[in-house]
């Protein structure tokens, strides 16, 4: 009887778990009789076919014994073809062909020549070897270049079973996997220039007051007013990921399986957009069998835009409450409980009504009344309430649009945004997340301010909730502004971000 044991992991939610892998090969019963223990999935139980082939067709054979291979804990259902390689290696390690792998923690799905695809979440696996205190990480030879970021790990990229066996016996020869200097973006090609934008004064400067202070911003206006576009064009004025904020954001897409083959650290920010048809697990997450991130998640540190906000299902829209609120999902399943991160950007873009042209000075409205209310009544008050910033973005007149006035470009934007948000890091976090118990203290006004914002409540109406967003916007206008203390035109320009819903919804 030989007994060996190899190390590996398994994602749950963003986070990687340590799964001990135990082989034990008996001298007596054949390869038939072989078992794999510890709530393995589908696709963890047909490892065995693929090993069998792979050790085969890699010239190190099968053993015709039988095998008993647990995954432990046992109590932890194991997911995914990551499997493959760790016991792969254990069943080497009791045939006798390579030494102690205490030092290792492997991954990699195998292909039955015995090369190693890639698998997903492999820097969780490098946080979890480097908190476990595990020196060594062996993984697709795609992923080693986003498992290198993490210190305090050698992380070997390995591309068949033959090349790993050869590091196991000769570590000496082989040099650890360099991270990559040049991060990637999320999205592919950098975002479309403000100074492209042809007139929206007014949009704009709200945008860049959403972008200074991450609020979530409404816009609402007629067909082809150009929403769509400044949206594109918000991601182009946010500052880079910050080293803390890449490190978690490259874990959510490392973990949903869509970094590029190579790709270090993201740097830019996230811009998601998914089509209105979306489910509500496609936006916040889950699916069959082990949750997986949503849209809401890819898009933490970023934006989400959801374009033709009130097609979304109402339904899927109302669960955008809790991540909005908390900065994070919680999905529960009857054997686990995961969290993902969700703290984003909502930007949202809207017609005023089903044909798009009531209030319009150009365009008749075809729509009727009851139409117009049915249309807006799809947004709720609630969720409405947790958007910051609502502008309206009208139709473009003609001599702006053929003006030749060069407008500011996004560079020149970025630098006001990444001053602010500057500011707000060393306060601890950005003005829309201010907890409500450093409000009065970081909002604190002067007599002007205090008098315009009691005159914006008392005529408006507003909510409590809608009290503290206008105190946030006014910070970030202020701090725009560099000024230490929110004054009145600060909380004027603050309550203007507020107004258009009360012309709209009431």
């Amino acid at each position: 009887m030989a007994l060996f044991k190899t190390r590996s992991a398994a994602v749950y939610g963003i986070d990687a778990h340590l799964i001990d892998i135990e082989v034990d090969m008996f001298s007596q019963g054949n390869a038939r009789d072989s078992v794999m223990v510890g709530m393995p999935d589908v696709a963890v139980r047909e490892s065995r076919e693929r090993i069998k082939s792979a050790l085969t067709n890699s010239g190190f054979g099968y053993p015709n014994k039988r095998i008993t291979i647990n995954l432990a804990p046992a109590n932890v259902r194991k997911e995914g073809a990551g499997f493959d390689l760790p016991v792969a290696l254990g069943i080497l390690g009791a045939m006798g062909a390579v030494r102690d792998q205490e030092q290792y923690l492997s991954t990699g799905e195998l292909s039955l020549d015995g090369a190693i695809r890639p698998v997903r979440g492999a820097l969780p696996m490098a946080v979890c070897a480097r908190q476990r205190g595990i020196p060594n990480l062996l993984v697709p030879a795609e992923n080693a270049a986003e498992a290198a970021v993490v210190d305090g790990v050698k992380v070997y990229g390995v591309r068949c079973l033959a090349e790993t066996v050869a590091l196991l016996n000769r570590p000496q020869e082989f040099a650890p996997a360099v991270p990559a200097l040049n991060s990637h973006s999320a999205d592919g090609p950098a975002a479309p220039d403000f100074g492209e934008v042809r007139g929206q004064t007014m949009a704009k400067r709200a945008l860049e007051v959403a972008a200074a202070g991450a609020h979530n911003v409404l816009m609402i206006g007629p067909p082809g007013s150009g929403k769509t576009m400044l949206a594109k064009r918000l991601a182009g004025i946010l500052p880079p990921l910050t080293f803390e904020e890449a490190i978690e954001t490259t874990k959510i897409h490392s973990v949903a399986g869509i970094l590029r083959s190579g790709a270090g650290l993201l740097h830019d920010r996230p811009f998601r957009a998914p089509h209105h048809t979306i489910s509500d697990a496609g936006l916040i997450g889950g699916g069959s069998g082990m949750p997986r991130p949503g849209e809401a998640s890819l898009a933490h540190h970023g934006i989400l835009f959801l374009d033709e906000f009130p097609e979304f299902p109402r339904d899927v829209l109302e669960i955008l409450r809790q991540p909005l609120e908390d900065g994070a999902l919680t999905i529960a399943r009857s054997a686990m409980t995961v969290q993902f991160p969700s703290n984003f950007m909502l930007v949202a873009a809207m017609n005023p009504c089903k044909c798009g042209f009531y209030g319009d000075s150009t365009r008749e409205c075809r729509c009727t009344p009851g139409q117009i209310q049915q249309y807006l009544g799809k947004i709720s008050g609630p969720l409405l309430d947790r958007i910051d910033i609502h502008v309206e973005v009208p139709a473009v007149p003609f001599k702006e649009l053929r003006g030749a006035t060069e407008a500011e470009s996004s560079a020149e934007i970025r630098a006001r945004v990444e001053h602010s948000r500057e500011v707000q890091r060393g306060r601890g976090f950005y003005n829309a997340r201010i907890p409500a118990r450093e409000i009065r203290g970081i909002c604190a006004l002067d007599d002007s301010g205090e008098r315009t914002l009691e005159m914006a409540v008392r005529r408006m109406g507003l909510s409590a909730r809608a009290h503290d967003r206008i105190l946030k916007v006014a910070r970030t206008v202020a701090d725009l502004d560099q000024a230490a203390k929110v004054g009145a035109k600060h909380v004027a320009e603050a309550v203007q971000y507020r107004s258009l819903d009360r012309n709209y919804w009431n």
